[in-house]
């Protein structure tokens, strides 16, 4: 510890063994947790996931440079812990959620107000939804514009509450949690298989990252290996998924940018997608077909046939598409410097996948916690240090490419052998696990009791980091391209509301 009572974990816990998950676990004082906390505002390591389990509260760290991830675990006192979010601001939304969902006090918690109960439950210590009080902004010629939580289109409900001093955004507070599902409640209790369908929903866009990340944490629990083929297929199955919603999310940038055709011919491109996955796996989405042991479905040789086919087209096609963006300066002058996110933003929320990769932050959890079969694929990292709308953009774009990439060498050199591994009895025991969801890095947590159901589980969405960071986006910019900002973002209410 320094002299100003800042730890970092790579020297708390460098010389200890991983689990079998690969995570260090360490127990710590209530001095050390703030001193852990005052590391990750300090850049020493990244807070990766906040969440409470029985009496204790936990959080993930990773250390930079290759370290191994992190647990530390803190037990409550009379329900209380010192806060996180007094020295580590995106730790705040986290300890909010965490109060709501567990009655636990965060002491000393910049913000108290309750952030996923809206006042409506039966047991509810919110107040009524419209008792919520925005933070305020003082000054003058300064209006406020509020929007949603219902929303022209047909999307998930959160609230945007815009200060503007005439276009220009001075403010945005975003309010959500309309969506809360309570996910880790429904798992809690379940045998593994029951649990394993319920992560898959959480956020439907995002469901073979989710059950990748839940079974990677099961599967290291009970301490197996999948076949190699299964683990080639779930690969295949996430870049498909990776691919298909990266296409989707250009095209709706072009759209916000008023570039109509473009968006078109990304919608039909994943269309014709999802109609592989449908034929080749069964599910559109590839829902339930990343189990715990394996995957609950085959790649025919006819599929890869029509899987390299369909590459090559979407390879083209989308190229094609690339070309007209990036040689449309009437496009450009709408995503150029909008909405621009500091590195140093991105880097302090450790903001994963488009957003934290188009302001600088270089982190893959598919290449820096390398899992099977990722530690045997030669992809790159597209990274871009711009931070506007066309830099996140951009990130897809080329991500496109390495996930076509990564398929290719999939599908040349699949694996023969079985497609699963039988469970044995995971009792008493505990897991976590990353995996790489388009939107960036998502993260599981199981712990089993002594029957082998769920004693508890928790989620982490890429976006719950990302969400504040659309806020600070958007300052300075006019309120006209907030739609731009939002779709370049691309943040899950779903995901985040668990």
């Amino acid at each position: 510890m320094t002299d100003t009572g800042t730890l970092s974990i790579a020297e708390t816990a460098g010389n200890l063994t991983p689990d079998r998950d690969g995570f260090v676990r360490l127990s710590v004082s209530a001095s050390d947790w703030c001193a852990l906390a005052r590391g990750c505002a300090a850049g020493l390591h990244d807070l990766m996931a906040l969440w409470a389990d029985g009496n204790h509260v936990r959080m993930a760290l990773l250390a930079p440079a290759g370290a191994p991830p992190t647990i530390v675990s803190l037990p409550t006192d009379g329900g209380g812990y010192p806060s996180v979010g007094q020295f580590h601001t995106p730790a705040i939304r986290l300890e909010r959620t965490l109060r709501d969902l567990n009655s636990l006090t965060p002491r000393d918690l910049p913000d108290t107000r309750h952030w996923i109960d809206h006042g409506a439950w039966p047991t509810s210590t919110g107040a009524a939804t419209d008792a919520y009080c925005f933070l305020p902004v003082e000054g003058s010629g300064l209006h406020q514009i509020p929007v949603g939580p219902v929303h022209a289109g047909i999307i998930e409900p959160g609230h945007f509450r815009f200060t503007a001093n005439g276009e220009t955004v001075v403010r945005l507070e975003e309010r959500l949690g309309y969506v809360h599902k309570g996910i880790e409640a429904l798992v809690t209790g379940k045998p593994i298989a029951d649990a394993a369908r319920i992560v898959a929903r959480a956020s439907g866009d995002s469901t073979v990252a989710l059950s990748f990340a839940f079974t990677r944490a099961v599967e290291a629990a009970v301490d197996i290996e999948v076949p190699e083929r299964a683990a080639s297929l779930r690969a295949i199955m996430a870049e498909l998924e990776r691919i298909a919603h990266h296409v989707n999310d250009f095209g709706a940038i072009c759209n916000d940018a008023s570039a109509v055709a473009i968006q078109a011919h990304c919608t039909l491109m994943r269309e014709k997608i999802l109609q592989f996955c449908a034929q080749a796996f069964g599910h559109r989405l590839l829902m339930d077909l990343i189990v715990p042991g394996g995957v609950a479905c085959d790649l025919s040789d006819a599929d890869r046939a029509a899987l390299r086919t369909l590459l090559i087209e979407c390879e083209t096609d989308f190229q094609r598409l690339v070309r007209v963006y990036d040689n449309a300066p009437s496009i450009l002058d709408r995503t150029v410097a909008t909405g621009h996110l500091e590195g140093s933003l991105a880097a302090r929320f450790a903001a994963g996948g488009f957003v934290g990769r188009g302001s600088g932050r270089n982190f893959d959890s598919r290449r820096d916690i390398a899992y099977a079969p990722y530690h045997q694929i030669d992809f790159s990292v597209p990274v871009r240090t711009d931070g506007d709308v066309n830099a996140r953009a951009w990130i897809r774009i080329e991500e496109v490419g390495q996930s076509i990439a990564i398929i290719r060498q999939l599908i040349d050199d699949l694996p023969s052998g079985p497609l699963h591994t039988a469970l044995p009895p995971a009792t008493a025991t505990e897991a976590a696990a990353f995996a790489e969801a388009f939107r960036g890095d998502v993260f599981v947590a199981v712990r089993f009791d002594a029957t082998g159901h769920i004693a508890r589980c928790h989620i982490r969405d890429a976006s719950c980091f990302q969400w504040p960071l659309l806020e600070a986006a958007i300052e300075g910019n006019i309120v006209a391209d907030f739609p731009l900002c939002n779709k370049s973002f691309n943040c899950s209410y779903s995901g985040h509301d668990l």
